[in-house]
């Protein structure tokens, strides 16, 4: 009796939500009536509060819904004359969808034979053996991998889905590799995400996973995607809700990496009722992070060769108020909709980066010490908004979808640099410095795009679009001395830039089959960047304004029903955030700071890729990837005041060649592995101090993921990852490996997840890289960015409803340029 009362309860809100509608439709209806009664095909006996939603045949969307009573039984009233499909759910049973049921003016009304409702529960153990891992699917353009429903997905976020799908790599910044290449463009639903790097892993660790469709690595992109992103896209699809009534979930976990703690708490509710379909996110979390890291450094001088070593400490806090995601979709009638989404957060950052140095003229023979410590404070605030339009003209699936999107990113930041130079040879201390920097700025994007589509005779398909948008970044930095009774401005490291961009982009995308086994899809995209850099301190101004063209071409072949090959073809495009192109200059210590660089050009990139898939299961991905003004990290050394600058500049030229497999291999019935194998040649070319350096190197690397079903419904999860020696620009990446595990158990008949989860159990990703600029000198770095850590999670799901329809947006790409 409780259990009913609870199931009631829970409801309450569909019967509210849908009398209104029924209402509606007594006013204006006619006399037909279709009833029926519900019954288990193994006992024979009532199937109550079971969903019957009714749908006019044909249609998608549903005209009423009803659950049945307690003796099965349900009646739908009121009905004008026509042709009516019913679709039947519940929790446990497999849907059943009764088609063409006809009311006439000669047969008003229709009782229904009984209708006898499988249960699933005899599948049950085949699929959780089946869903272990997600399933690949290799398409024209694009690798598509299905978390919904797999074990992969239970009790895990965003992020950590991301970071284990296939050649996927995520730092501890948020930084996306994507086959061992940088540049990767991350979209939600096909829409980018208006966030730094840092910020959107702080999203994606707040998203559970179960909300996730499937994930798109789109190695070489179509034209119909906006151009930026050298290394691909990874479009993270959503469940859509599909629920009638009130759904969702509610999350709460805490971490600790040895040294901090966090926590995390979030809510998601889904509310469908009649043309309305509503969502409403909240994250609420204190995020933290930090480092440990020695920097070695050797300055070859003319006279004098100076040795610095230097030990730091990082700590930082990221907390705020609820970030709020809402949305709505409204559906105008069976092809047309519009809808709307709104997004909102803030949040305050606190870090602290300590450092020690000792500078000598000989290794561990230090003359000078040097205490910097140095702290920081900021207030990030992103408002997104969305309007979006979606419209079907036929039934051969021409579409029309418009989308104004208006982003606004502020950051608000302080900082105080505390600087103590001692005299190891004498007694007395050196210098003191009191530093104060204040670094307001922000960003306005506007957006708007049109996309069309027109399915034609003999399987071909046009695709056209256009898209115009502009950014507004101003950034207003100034440096301080605040070594007196007040801080004095420090003009030689203080500036105001204001940067504007507009983009103008159309695209063709033509789609056909040639022969009976052969798809082709060619497509060409145009974008005209027009640009203005403003240097309001030294009203230095510099344009920019250029048209380039973005060819695609796919070939997917089918050789036979164990064996598919596809090539493909992209030209592509990585322009500089708009962080980068400020000559921003940040202070770490007196021997150590960061500038930005106005001058920064835009980095292309061809690339040609063959993909292979045998028994529609493993994959093999051969590609090329010739990179021209590569955009990267250069440290400048200047010898004679033993200061290391770190810029972004521009090498000349780099060249990658790869092939990637991928082979999911069963163990046991219980025991599924996800295996991911790279090697690849990677070449740098730049020139310093007048001389051509070239950095080559074969790098590969091996990810493995197992999926285990263990006793008493408990599923574990284990990750490992090897890279090899690396690459990158100037800087030579030394080897690392780490493995990740987690526990899952679900309690009150899988409603609630409660997961344990270890990163990093060997402390192992530590991250080590050296360069030499120069005969002499030396630049290493040791880091280890706390990765290893233990998080324990609690996620609550409840859902009540009948699936009826899916929907989904478009995308926006100028936000991912906000970071620094």
């Amino acid at each position: 009796m409780k259990k009913r009362l609870l199931l009631l309860l829970g409801i309450l809100c569909l019967f509210i939500s849908n009398s209104t509608v029924s209402l509606a439709q007594v006013t204006t209806a006619g006399t037909g009536r279709i009833s029926g009664v519900l019954t288990d095909s193994l006992t024979t006996k009532p199937v109550e509060f079971a969903t019957v939603a009714l749908l006019h045949s044909g249609s998608t969307q549903s005209s009423d819904v009803k659950l049945t009573d307690g003796q099965g039984r349900f009646t739908f009233s009121g009905l004008k004359t026509g042709s009516y499909d019913l679709i039947i759910s519940f929790i446990g049973y497999k849907t059943k969808t009764i088609k063409q049921v006809t009311i006439t003016e000669q047969k008003p009304e229709v009782t229904l034979p009984k209708i006898s409702f499988s249960p699933a529960v005899t599948q049950l153990k085949e699929v959780n053996v089946q869903t272990l891992r997600p399933t690949i699917t290799q398409e024209a353009d694009k690798m598509v991998v299905s978390i919904e429903g797999t074990a992969l997905a239970a009790g895990k976020s965003a992020y950590d889905v991301l970071a284990t799908s296939p050649g996927v790599f995520i730092d501890q910044e948020g930084n996306i590799q994507l086959n061992g290449r940088a540049g990767a463009t991350v979209m939600i639903d096909g829409k980018l995400t208006y966030l730094s790097a840092r910020d959107l892993r702080s999203m994606l660790e707040s998203m559970a996973a179960e909300n996730i469709k499937n994930i798109e690595i789109i190695t070489n992109p179509s034209a119909r995607y906006d151009a930026e992103g050298t290394s691909g896209i990874l479009n993270i699809n959503l469940k859509k809700n599909t629920l009638f009534g009130v759904n969702g979930s509610a999350s709460a976990g805490a971490n600790y990496n040895g040294k901090q703690f966090g926590y995390s708490t979030s809510a998601i509710v889904n509310y469908k009722a009649g043309q309305w379909n509503s969502f409403l996110n909240l994250d609420l979390a204190r995020r933290v992070f930090g480092r440990d890291a020695t920097f070695t450094r050797v300055f070859k001088g003319d006279e004098n060769t100076i040795y610095f070593d230097q030990v730091a400490d990082g700590n930082g806090i990221v907390q705020g108020p609820p970030f709020v995601r809402v949305g709505t979709d409204y559906s105008l009638n069976d092809k047309h909709s519009v809808g709307f989404m709104g997004y909102y957060g803030t949040n305050k950052l606190d870090a602290d980066f300590l450092t020690d140095t000792y500078m000598g003229y000989a290794p561990n023979q230090p003359f000078l010490y040097v205490d910097a410590n140095n702290y920081n404070t900021n207030r990030f605030t992103n408002f997104t908004s969305n309007l979006h339009y979606a419209g079907k003209f036929d039934t051969l699936g021409t579409t029309l979808s418009a989308d104004l999107d208006y982003v606004r990113i502020t950051n608000k930041g302080y900082a105080n640099f505390y600087n103590f130079e001692d005299s190891l040879l004498t007694d007395r201390p050196v210098r003191e410095d009191f530093l104060y920097t204040e670094t307001p700025g922000g960003f306005d994007i506007y957006s708007g795009k049109v996309d069309f589509s027109k399915p034609l005779s003999n399987s071909r398909k046009i695709e056209f679009g256009a898209k115009a948008s502009k950014v507004t970044s101003d950034n207003d930095s100034r440096f301080y001395f605040n070594n007196g009774d007040a801080p004095v401005l420090d003009t030689t490291r203080t500036n105001h830039f204001i940067y504007d961009e507009t983009i103008i982009a159309g695209y063709v995308n033509w789609n056909s089959l040639l022969g009976k086994n052969i798809k082709l899809q060619a497509g060409l995209r145009a974008e005209q960047t027009i640009s203005e850099g403003d240097l309001r301190t030294t009203d230095e101004v510099k344009k920019r304004n250029y048209l380039d063209l973005f060819p695609s071409l796919f070939l997917q072949q089918r050789v036979n029903d164990n064996y598919e090959i596809n090539y493909n073809y992209s030209r592509r495009v990585q322009r500089p955030n708009y962080g980068q192109l400020n000559p921003f200059f940040a202070y770490r210590d007196p021997y150590t700071y960061w500038l930005g660089n106005p001058e920064l050009r835009a980095q292309y990139t061809h690339s040609i890729g063959i993909t292979q898939v045998f028994k529609k299961t493993y994959n093999l991905i051969l590609n090329y990837q010739l990179h021209q003004d590569v955009i990267a990290e250069i440290p400048i050394i200047e010898t004679e005041t033993s200061t290391t600058i770190y810029t972004i500049g521009n090498v000349d030229d780099s060249q990658s060649m790869s092939a990637t497999a991928i082979a999911p291999i069963r163990i046991h019935k219980n025991w599924d592995t996800q295996n991911t194998f790279s090697v690849s040649y990677n070449e740098y070319s730049v020139v310093v101090n007048k001389e051509r350096v070239v950095n080559d190197r074969v790098f590969y690397m091996l990810q493995s993921n197992h999926n285990i079903a263990l006793p008493y419904n408990f599923k574990m999860e284990l990750n490992g990852t090897y890279q090899s020696k690396a690459a990158y620009a100037l800087y030579v990446v030394e080897p690392r490996w780490w493995v990740n595990t987690g526990l899952k158990k679900s309690f009150l008949e899988d409603k609630l997840d409660v997961t344990l989860n270890v990163n990093d159990i060997f402390k192992t990703q530590r991250l080590k890289l050296a360069t030499k600029i120069g005969e002499g000198n030396v630049n290493d770095f040791d880091q280890y960015f706390r990765q290893r850590n233990v998080a324990l999670t609690l996620r609550y799901k409840f859902s009540k409803g009948q699936k009826v329809e899916e929907r989904r947006r478009n995308n926006l790409e100028e936000v991912n340029r906000t970071g620094g």
